[in-house]
C-alpha cells in the first residue's frame, strides 16, 4: 500500500511463463500509398520506413504494425513480448515441445525466437517492454451541466487518435488446435469461445478479455486490428470521418457480448477491418477469467446493426 496510489496491481503472474504482449504485427499489401491513406484516415501516425510503412498511435514511438508491399494483402507475422528473466526460459520450453526454431525473415534483425503455428503463421517472441495494459483502461463520456451545449460544432470536431493496439483476430481452419498451441507454447488463456467458431485469449500477465482471438475459416488469415479508444464519441468520431474519406463499408456502432467492447469496424481496401473499440473487459494477473463456451447468439453482439453479409469472409484465400 502507499499513501498515493493505494493498492499496486502486479504487473507480471508469479510462477508462470507466458507472453505479455502483441509487441506488433506485419502485413504487406498491393499499394503502400493506399494503406498511408486508410490508416492515416482511421487516426494513426502512417510513418514510411524504409520500402514500408509503421504505423503508430498519435503521439507514441511504438510501432504497432508494420507493413511491406506485396502482390496481394498477406498478414506476415506477429511479433509478442516476454519479460527479460522469462527469455531462456521460454527457449527452453520450445526446445522440450519440439517447436522448430527458424531464422528471422530477410532483412529484419532479431534476437528473438522464431517458429510456426499449425496453420503456418509466422510468430516472433522476444523481449520487450509491456504495452498491454496494467489497469483497465479509462473510458467515459463526458457531460454537459445544465444550460451548457454539450457537443463540438460539426465543423470543429476532434479526431478520433486511437490509444493502442488491443487486439488481433486471425481465421483459422481449426479453432480448438489454435487455443491449445497458443495457450502450451505461448501460455495465453482462454477467455471465451463458442463451439469450435470463435475464441479469445488474454495474456496472463495482465490485459484486456483478448489479446488475440481466433475465427474458424477454410484457411488461414486475418480479419481485423482492434485499436483502443476513450469514449463513445470518439467511435462515432473516427466512423464519421472514415465515412468522409470515401470508406463507407463497415459495421457498428455495437457492442460485442464476449469482452463487452463498444465498436465499431471500418472496412479497409482489401477486404479487412480496424476496429474502434472502447471498454472492453479487463483480466488483471491476480485473475483466473472464468471461461465459457457460450452458444452463437451470446458470442457476437449484444446491440447493433445486422452483420454484414461478409463480415467473416475469409478475403487471404487464394
Amino acid at each position: 500500500m502507499t499513501a498515493n496510489t493505494g493498492f499496486i496491481e502486479p504487473v507480471r503472474r508469479s510462477g508462470e511463463l507466458g507472453v505479455h504482449s502483441i509487441d506488433h504485427c506485419h502485413m504487406v499489401v498491393p499499394d503502400l500509398k493506399v494503406a498511408h491513406h486508410f490508416y492515416d484516415s482511421f487516426g494513426l501516425d502512417a510513418v514510411e520506413r524504409g520500402q514500408g510503412l509503421a504505423l503508430r498511435t498519435h503521439g507514441d514511438a511504438h510501432t504497432w504494425i508494420t507493413i511491406g508491399e506485396g502482390a496481394r494483402k498477406k498478414f506476415g507475422y506477429v511479433s509478442f513480448a516476454l519479460f527479460e528473466e522469462d527469455f531462456k526460459a521460454f527457449g527452453k520450453r520450445l526446445d522440450e515441445m519440439g517447436v522448430k526454431r527458424l531464422d528471422p525473415p530477410a532483412r529484419i534483425e532479431s534476437a528473438g525466437y522464431w517458429f510456426r503455428d499449425p496453420d503456418g503463421n509466422l510468430i516472433e517472441v522476444k523481449v520487450a517492454p509491456k504495452t498491454s495494459p496494467n489497469v483497465k483502461s479509462s473510458f467515459g463520456e463526458p457531460s454537459s451541466p445544465a444550460c451548457v451545449r454539450g457537443a463540438p460544432y460539426r465543423s470543429s470536431a476532434p479526431r478520433c487518435r486511437p490509444r493502442r493496439l488491443s487486439h488481433v483476430l486471425l481465421f483459422t481452419p481449426d479453432v480448438l488446435r489454435a487455443l491449445e498451441f497458443y495457450s502450451r507454447v505461448l501460455g495465453l488463456r482462454l477467455s471465451d469461445r463458442s463451439g469450435d467458431v470463435i475464441a479469445f485469449m488474454h495474456g496472463i500477465h495482465g490485459s484486456d478479455h483478448h489479446l488475440m482471438a481466433f475465427a474458424k475459416s477454410s484457411a488461414p488469415g486475418h480479419h481485423h486490428y482492434s485499436w483502443d479508444v476513450a469514449s463513445v464519441s470518439d467511435i462515432g468520431l473516427g466512423a464519421t470521418y472514415m465515412l468522409e474519406k470515401g470508406y463507407e463499408r463497415g459495421w457498428g456502432l455495437g457492442r460485442h457480448v464476449l469482452g463487452s467492447n463498444f465498436f465499431h469496424y471500418v472496412r479497409d481496401p482489401w477486404g479487412s477491418y480496424s476496429e474502434y473499440s472502447g471498454d472492453i473487459d479487463y483480466v488483471p494477473s491476480t485473475c483466473d477469467w472464468d471461461a465459457g463456451d457460450h452458444p452463437a447468439q451470446d458470442s457476437l453482439y449484444v446491440w447493433g446493426p445486422n452483420l454484414p453479409h461478409d463480415f467473416i469472409q475469409n478475403f487471404e484465400i487464394d
